[in-house]
């Protein structure tokens, strides 16, 4: 998924790579770049004849075609973003933390099990919101079941913390089977630009706890800061959630 405005798509380049890293984890098939960008542009083009401006979900959609047939399947979806999106987690997030499942060497063990990869099998990230939300949460954070962060079932955990004047902003290493997020990614190109350190895990819940500021980032979501984990309030940062969100939108 990635956010258009305006007509122009955010962040295209990072999500067709990702896309092709998929595909290529899946032995998947795939329409070529300039495919790919003609079909974007035509469906934000259909999208702003009957909506005019303003902001758009693109959703690229890839399967292996229909059955018998060597041939994929691609299309382009282009929709509203859903009304509140944003503002239902401008004021912050509760989240629980829950177990993923696996320990966080399991990437690199079998990769078979295509972690990290994006892939349309989303039922167990949907049942982790579906419990959050039931037990009184708005969203969630996996862990490994050796104790390290992962991500949110959509979106990429962020956290910072400032010591002696430097800010620094630190979020889970790829290695332990996370999806690569372009929103994170983005968003730390601009705060290095702007003078941040960066870190990469491996993160435990405590770093969650003592952090500065913590925050789910997502395409269309954006930046969303948590301010309790498990029923207990975290510390969190007005100022710091301004100065990253003025950086993300000068990135995107």
């Amino acid at each position: 998924s990635m956010l258009a405005v305006d007509g122009q798509a955010r962040k295209r380049g990072a999500h067709l790579d990702r896309l092709a890293a998929s595909a290529h984890s899946l032995e998947l098939d795939s329409p070529d770049r300039v495919a790919w960008e003609r079909a974007v542009a035509t469906a934000l083009s259909e999208h702003l004849l009957g909506a005019g401006t303003g902001e758009a979900v693109v959703k690229l959609l890839l399967t292996r075609g229909a059955e018998g047939s060597d041939a994929p399947t691609a299309w382009v979806s282009v929709s509203p973003v859903p009304a509140g999106a944003r503002e239902r987690t401008s004021q912050g997030l509760a989240v629980v933390l829950l177990d993923r499942g696996y320990d966080s060497t399991l990437a690199e063990r079998a990769p078979w099990l295509l972690l990290g990869a994006k892939t349309l099998s989303y039922a167990v990230n949907m049942a982790a919101l579906r419990y959050a939300k039931a037990n009184g949460a708005d969203d969630a954070i996996f862990t490994s079941s050796d104790g390290k962060v992962l991500e949110g079932p959509t979106s990429t955990v962020i956290l910072a913390v400032e010591e002696d004047g430097v800010k620094t902003l630190l979020t889970p290493e790829l290695e332990s089977g996370i999806l690569p997020g372009t929103t994170q990614r983005a968003l730390f190109d601009a705060a290095e630009a702007a003078g941040w350190a960066l870190g990469y895990g491996p993160l435990e819940p405590v770093h969650l706890m003592e952090a500065d500021a913590v925050w789910l980032v997502s395409s269309i979501r954006l930046l969303a800061p948590v301010t309790s984990i498990d029923g207990t309030p975290i510390s969190s940062s007005p100022a710091m959630t301004e100065e990253l969100t003025a950086l993300l939108h000068e990135a995107l």
